[in-house]
């Protein structure tokens, strides 16, 4: 996902979040909106190794990009970012501790390209620019909430039990719209800090087996 094209819409949520000195545990789920799509980020941090997984979702609902990357004792060592719909493609960059890159791969449908010393450089702009969003959002104790949405208004979460999210009468309105249109169970996600609670996606797909859980991820 290229950031510098997609303008950040999460910062309302985080100046009402307001910062926290609260010990991050381990496994953390949070997110925010962009100007084309909503993304939802997954990190683990224990001791000394980093990984974050970023999904971006087009709100057109196409080309979904997933996106791992790793760092060892804040040195990035591998970036892997697949695309999926019609345009698959996939990305997989690895680099030594020095910074050097010592595999690159894209698998576009039926080849393989090269990327250009430019296009490697903006993929470890973008790492370094992700960890730090999602270092403000952990900050600002915005979390990612998902799980199915029922009529009655409550949600059951992905990993287990249910809440009552408390949307605004704009988002709430929305779901129950999409949910009358589409004819089918739906998806959502949300994010919840301490000033308030943002929609951030609405969807007949099951998003809930995609989940990362923390002792696999």
């Amino acid at each position: 996902m290229n950031l510098s094209s997609r303008t950040l819409l999460f910062l309302p949520l985080l100046l009402l979040a307001g910062c926290s000195s609260r010990h991050t545990p381990d496994f953390t789920a949070s997110g925010y909106l962009a100007d084309r799509g909503a993304v939802r980020i997954w990190r683990k941090a224990p001791s000394h190794t980093t990984h974050l997984q970023t999904v971006y979702t087009p709100f057109t609902g196409q080309g979904e990009e997933t996106t791992d990357y790793y760092w060892q004792q804040d040195k990035l060592i591998s970036i892997a970012r697949h695309i999926a719909g019609k345009q698959q493609e996939s990305v997989t960059l690895r680099f030594d501790r020095d910074g050097s890159l010592n595999f690159m791969q894209r698998q576009l449908a039926g080849r393989r390209e090269s990327l250009s010393a430019d296009a490697i450089a903006l993929y470890q702009f973008d790492a370094g620019r992700m960890r730090a969003i999602s270092d403000d959002l952990l900050k600002g104790r915005v979390t990612l909430l998902q799980g199915h949405w029922t009529p009655s208004g409550t949600v059951m979460l992905c990993h287990g039990g249910k809440t009552t999210p408390d949307f605004e009468s704009n988002d709430a309105r929305y779901i129950t719209q999409h949910q009358q249109e589409s004819g089918q169970p739906l998806s959502i996600a949300w994010l919840k800090a301490p000033g308030g609670t943002q929609l951030l996606l609405a969807t007949p797909k099951d998003i809930c087996p995609e989940e990362p859980q923390a002792d696999s991820f």
